[in-house]
């Protein structure tokens, strides 16, 4: 075993912070993932809106990456991108989703899966133009998920977008938002002993059933 591996199998760590009861959480699970996000939006840890998003292939194989919610309500969670991109195909073949939020300076993990829509134009548009003028360039400018000679094809893209639409590049239909209606949800605290807290919410019938799950 060399050096490394066991450093890694070496490395521990007590959750101590808190704790998840049935009583203390929400009986709806919409409102548990709000206390949480906010909590980790007060606790100024990085990127408390950075998701990982999950998706399956038409090969079967599962694939995920680092996206950033930008909205949330009863009809689901929603992130922006490009709907050519490897995740966009994929949610085009196979349109269920995994997300996974893990807040590791609180010891908190969130995960939510479920259907995935896109969202309509005007709710696209609408974000699409609150973003920074580069941004809306470089929507343009990247074929996402797509083999590129070098940075040199993003540059010079670029440039011939901010050159073709100046202060006022409209969106691309290949760019917009996705929504994922959860059907699942699942809190984890981290706790003493790897006895960790882990609470499942399942859609049944219309309504919401709290669960506890081993952890």
């Amino acid at each position: 075993m060399s050096t490394t591996s066991r450093s890694l199998a070496e490395l521990r760590k007590s959750y101590e912070r808190a704790e998840l009861s049935e009583e203390a959480s929400h009986a709806d699970p919409l409102r548990q993932f709000e206390q949480w996000l906010g909590e980790a939006i007060s606790a100024e840890i990085p990127e408390p809106n950075a998701m990982t998003v999950a998706t399956v292939g038409s090969d079967l194989r599962p694939s995920s990456r680092i996206v950033l919610i930008k909205g949330y309500d009863e009809r689901g969670i929603v992130w922006y991108t490009n709907y050519d991109s490897r995740k966009g195909q994929e949610l085009a073949g196979n349109p269920y989703a995994a997300l996974q939020f893990h807040w590791v300076e609180l010891e908190r993990v969130v995960r939510i899966e479920g259907r995935v829509t896109k969202t309509d134009a005007r709710e696209s548009d609408a974000y699409f133009a609150s973003r920074p003028l580069d941004s809306r360039i470089g929507a343009w400018a990247s074929p996402q998920s797509q083999v590129i000679a070098g940075r040199s094809v993003l540059v010079a893209a670029a440039a011939r977008y901010g050159a073709q639409y100046l202060l006022h590049p409209p969106r691309p239909a290949h760019w917009g938002g996705f929504r994922l209606a959860p059907d699942r949800w699942e809190f984890w605290q981290g706790r003493k002993s790897r006895l960790h807290d882990r609470l499942r919410y399942r859609l049944d019938a219309g309504a919401w059933v709290r669960e506890r799950l081993a952890p």
